[in-house]
């Protein structure tokens, strides 16, 4: 029997190749016009192959046969087709077809055939058809392009988008097997490759998938077999179907991955210069990030409620594996939407499920990879300030040689945890694998997939600490960095550890040479250390060092202003809370702020300053100033004035001590504590130039509300140290100068931080002439100013901004208010340059001396225009000050020249000036300013501006209002008002005065100005009293 099938293959043989060879006889038929004969010189050749395609293909190939069937596929006969296929098919499994390049001849031919039988309803030449594109493409050896013409190619793939939407299910397996077999690199780089046409028919495929995904749940019929016999078919078919999608989307990245290396394949070179080019690979990448995330992730989990295929699961991990290099700069953002969907729990499931004693290698090694890529970019993810090429290289190494064999469930990496290794053992592989495992429940935990009880973690993790010390184990940097944050995880849920733990944390913690090299941005990480006192009297210097150095500045600002509750807040800055529940961490920041670099101790300020503005606590303030004494004592004393001006971090302290001043709404009594920070803070500003703005503004700042919100027994007090300061009042000299020297913008609402410190110095400066004369208090240093420029300042006001003129007025009040007569202000009046002597005065201007007429009227003018624009700019603070020197002006008139005020308040322009006012809102007549001007007329008589009618209809008005709910200010002016009708000579009806009584009863008593607090306002970064 052994001889007889030799002979029998021989005879073969030499039928094909004797005189008259069957493969010339079958390519003559072939070679006919009737369709009959064709198809049945094909069907002879396919049961001559079927028999041993190895043996006898060669000779049809060498004859050139396969040409002849792929011209024959151009015909319309069905049954022709179908045996062409068939024929086609089984030469396929002879390498001489490719390699003869009878593929590259007939792909094109095979492509219309396909678009031919499409049209026709014909399944089982649609799955032929589509099974041998697929054998082609697949088979077709990469050095021999097969789409050599890129519209072949483009064809091809409308083809495969045909296919895929037909409505039979077999044939969409089949043309989605054929599309995993086309995504080749070889068979797409053709320049231009066609994107677009690529990333349609990939979400055709996954749609396509998705749409014929079975329901969740079947009904199933007891005792109807054939219907379950039918569901498990399809279901299997089902199942074939996701496998192909997943790898044709797996080749998809991976063709993207093999084109990044290709410069031809990054974009079409042949797009318009102006037109938008989308044919691009990056285009191309991150569509494959984007549809998985939208598609092929939620039809794979959908999938997996249902059954798991192994061979499905590693198809779909080596996928994601693959996308991690396909979109490099996205790498990050796609790692942690991975593990933040729970996949180190999927993963560890899957392998514990199907890659136990070294089953499924395919599997596990894809899980492998997928795990050890996952964490290794989460690494260079959360530690961007700190990453080292040697730890991520030693973490790489652990990870690639521990994953394969971590095959357990949670419940046994667990007690892995707890398992003590011999102790002569050489062996390393438990302590790799306790450490990997601590790795992923890090990574896992980070992203908030926490996947065991806090419990059961907590003891395994306090266990493996306890014996990693008991061995003297040095534990590595990065396994130490995740058993703390996990420690930290399972302490914030209410599990507190024992003195043994926190002994064995602070003695691995005090072997390290750097703390920074376990620290973690993390708000639990910063609660775990300050709220165990153990750790935070060793640690917790560093560890708030190490949190507002890695904290963002800028994200800082934005959530501070973004939330408006406490707790919102406290979400934000986790600090926050831990500040109300242990104060004494406050002098650690105070620390920080001194010891620190700028950017930290900025970060400290801020987080200082939302704890002051949202928790009242006085303990807390005096806690502060008494910190801020020593540190300023210490460098005033250790420090000279250049090194002053050098040291970045001492404005920032100011600022915080200002804002502490700033904290105390009412007025206090000053302690010894207060006189001592306001020593030191003048002794400060004497030895600062006016250069010094960060400084002086908040130095500044702090004297002046020092002043302003103090009872008028330590207000002499105050004003005696600062007046006794000669170098202060020197500086304040230089500023008052500077004014007239130093040029503005064009744009007069802009405050520089050179305005701003202006303005301070004149506001200081009128405080300090007021109380001076209030307390006549001794003084060792004049101040000298140019009555001429003030006065040019208000009426010209050349570019000033806003808040600097508020100030001069203010200044220029205060003044008027001494009768240009003061021991603290010596007032002179320059000559401007290039006018004549001056000469002699007459009899009025002698009387107003050191002012003239014609300055009087020029700055009640100014005045009255300046009040006019900043009431309709509803600008408070000026509206307030220029009204308040006006009424000054008025009564330095009235005691120099009676007649000259008279004359002054009568002007007819007043009335004007009201009536403007009065147009400018809805009840405007309530206003502070309109009450106090109307006062300010009654008072000197001046009938042609209000009249006994419109005073009756003020009256009116005013009785109609809520005068409970009158703001303060108002109020004072009304009453003011009202007893200004009642002294002066105004006739009025008795219906009207009885309405004047009533409303002076209703008002709230008026207390003494002078003992009265004043409220402090903050304009940018200048701080103001409201006028009175």
């Amino acid at each position: 029997m052994d001889n007889s099938k030799p002979e029998e293959e021989s005879e073969n043989s030499d039928l094909l190749e004797g005189e008259n060879p069957l493969p010339l006889i079958l390519k003559k038929l072939l070679l006919s016009r009737d369709e009959m004969l064709q198809a049945a010189s094909s069907h002879c050749m396919a049961a001559v192959l079927v028999h041993s395609p190895s043996r006898y293909a060669p000779a049809f190939i060498h004859a050139d046969v396969p040409e002849f069937l792929f011209e024959c596929l151009m015909c319309s006969s069905e049954i022709l087709i179908w045996s062409v296929y068939c024929s086609l098919l089984l030469l396929t499994e002879e390498r001489l077809f490719f390699s003869k390049c009878h593929t590259v001849y007939g792909i094109e031919s095979l492509v219309r055939s396909l678009q031919h039988v499409l049209q026709l309803n014909n399944v089982e030449l649609h799955k032929q058809g589509l099974l041998l594109f697929t054998e082609i493409v697949k088979r077709q050896p990469v050095e021999i392009k097969l789409f050599t013409n890129r519209g072949i190619c483009i064809n091809a793939i409308d083809v495969l988008m045909k296919t895929v939407d037909c409505p039979v299910l077999e044939v969409v397996v089949e043309a989605v097997k054929a599309v995993a077999a086309f995504l080749r690199k070889d068979h797409l780089s053709s320049p231009p490759v066609p994107y677009e046409k690529l990333q349609k028919l990939l979400e055709a495929v996954l749609k396509r998938c998705v749409d014929l995904s079975p329901p969740h749940s079947s009904s199933k019929h007891e005792g109807e077999l054939l219907l379950s016999m039918s569901q498990s078919r399809v279901s299997w078919k089902h199942g074939q179907l996701l496998l192909n999608t997943l790898e044709s989307f797996r080749n998809a990245c991976r063709v993207a991955v093999e084109l990044q290396s290709d410069p031809m394949a990054q974009e079409n070179a042949f797009t318009a210069p102006c037109s938008e080019n989308k044919e691009t690979l990056n285009n191309f990448s991150e569509f494959l990030l984007r549809i998985c995330d939208s598609l092929c992730i939620p039809m794979v989990m959908n999938y997996l409620e249902r059954a798991v295929s192994s061979s499905v699961m590693e198809v779909f991990i080596s996928a994601l594996n693959t996308l991690f290099t396909v979109v490099p700069n996205m790498r990050d953002k796609f790692s942690k939407k991975l593990a933040s969907s729970c996949f180190i729990r999927l993963i560890l499931e899957l392998k514990a499920r199907f890659c136990s004693v070294q089953s499924n290698p395919a599997l596990n090694q894809a899980c492998s990879s997928f795990l050890c890529n996952l964490c290794l970019s989460l690494y260079s993810t959360t530690e961007k300030e700190r990453t080292s090429s040697q730890e991520e290289q030693e973490m790489s190494e652990l990870l690639q040689k521990s994953l394969p064999q971590l095959n357990y469930t949670v419940a046994e990496s667990l007690l892995l945890l707890a398992e003590n290794p011999e102790p002569l053992s050489l062996d390393q592989s438990l302590c790799n694998h306790q450490h990997c495992f601590i790795l992923l429940l890090y990574f896992a935990y980070t992203l908030g997939d926490r996947f065991v009880p806090e419990t059961e973690l907590f003891l395994a993790i306090r266990n493996f600490l306890l014996l990693a010390q008991d061995h003297r184990d040095c534990l590595p940097p990065y396994i130490l960095r995740a058993v703390l944050y996990l420690l930290a995880v399972c302490q914030d849920k209410g599990k507190a550890l024992d003195s043994r733990s926190l002994c064995t944390i602070k003695r691995i913690l005090d072997n390290l040479p750097d703390l920074s090299l376990v620290y973690i941005h993390c708000p639990l990480l910063l609660k775990f250390f300050l709220h165990c006192p153990e750790l935070m009297g060793r640690f917790g210097h560093q560890v708030l060092q190490l949190w507002f150095s890695w904290e963002d500045c800028n994200h800082m600002e934005t959530e501070e202003a973004a939330f408006g509750t406490s707790d919102q807040l406290n979400n934000a800055n986790p600090l926050l809370p831990i500040l109300k529940s242990n104060s004494s961490i406050l002098l650690i920041l105070l620390d920080l702020v001194c010891s620190s670099s700028v950017e930290v101790a900025q970060k400290v300020l801020m987080t200082l300053r939302t704890f002051l503005e949202k928790n009242e606590d006085v303990f807390v303030c005096d806690l502060l100033r008494s910190q801020f004494l020593q540190i300023l004592q210490q460098l005033l004393v250790e420090s000279s004035s250049a090194s002053l001006q050098a040291n970045r971090n001492l404005p920032i302290l100011l600022s915080l001590l200002f804002l502490v001043q700033l904290r105390n709404k009412g007025m206090r009594e000053l302690d010894s504590t207060d006189f001592k920070l306001l020593h030191q803070v003048s002794n400060l500003c004497g030895k600062c130039r006016p250069k010094d703005i960060d400084l002086l503004q908040p130095s500044l700042n702090f004297l002046y509300c020092t002043l302003h919100q103090t009872t008028p027994c330590s207000q002499q007090r105050a004003v005696a140290v600062l007046l006794s300061n000669v170098s202060l009042l020197e500086l304040l000299q230089k500023l008052l100068e500077c004014t007239w020297m130093w040029s503005f913008p064009s744009e007069p609402t802009y405050l520089s931080s050179e305005d701003a410190l202006l303005s301070s110095g004149w506001l200081l400066a009128a405080s300090l002439l007021i109380y001076q004369h209030r307390y006549n208090t001794e003084v060792h240093q004049t101040l000298s100013v140019d009555l001429r420029q003030v006065l040019n300042a208000v009426i010209f006001r050349n570019k000033k901004p806003v808040l600097l003129l508020v100030s001069i007025v203010q200044f220029l009040r205060a003044i008027l208010q001494q009768n240009f007569s003061s021991l603290l202000v010596t007032v002179v009046q320059n000559t401007a340059q290039g006018a004549t002597q001056p000469q002699p005065l007459s009899l009025e201007d002698a009387a107003l001396h050191p002012l003239t007429t014609q300055q009087v009227f020029s700055l009640v003018v100014s005045l009255q225009n300046l009040l006019v624009h900043v009431y309709l700019q509803k600008d408070l603070l000026l509206s307030q000050a220029v009204v308040a020197c006006l009424e000054t002006l008025l009564e330095y008139l009235y005691v120099r020249n009676q007649d000259v005020a008279l004359h002054v308040a009568s002007q007819p322009w007043h009335r004007f000036l009201l009536l403007t006012l009065l147009s400018g809102s809805q009840k405007s007549i309530l206003q502070p300013e309109i009450l106090r001007l109307m006062t300010l007329f009654l008072k000197y008589q001046s009938s042609n501006i209000i009249s006994q009618k419109e005073i009756g209809q003020i009256l009116q008005e005013v009785a109609e209002a809520n005068l409970v709910e009158l703001p303060e200010a108002t109020s004072r002016a009304l009453h003011l008002f009202l007893c200004q009708i009642q002294s002066s000579r105004c006739q009025v009806e008795p219906v009207q005065a009885r309405t004047i009584q009533t409303l002076l009863e209703h008002l709230p008593q008026q207390t003494n100005t002078c003992a009265k607090h004043q409220d402090i306002v903050c304009v940018g970064s200048v701080t103001i009293a409201l006028p009175q």
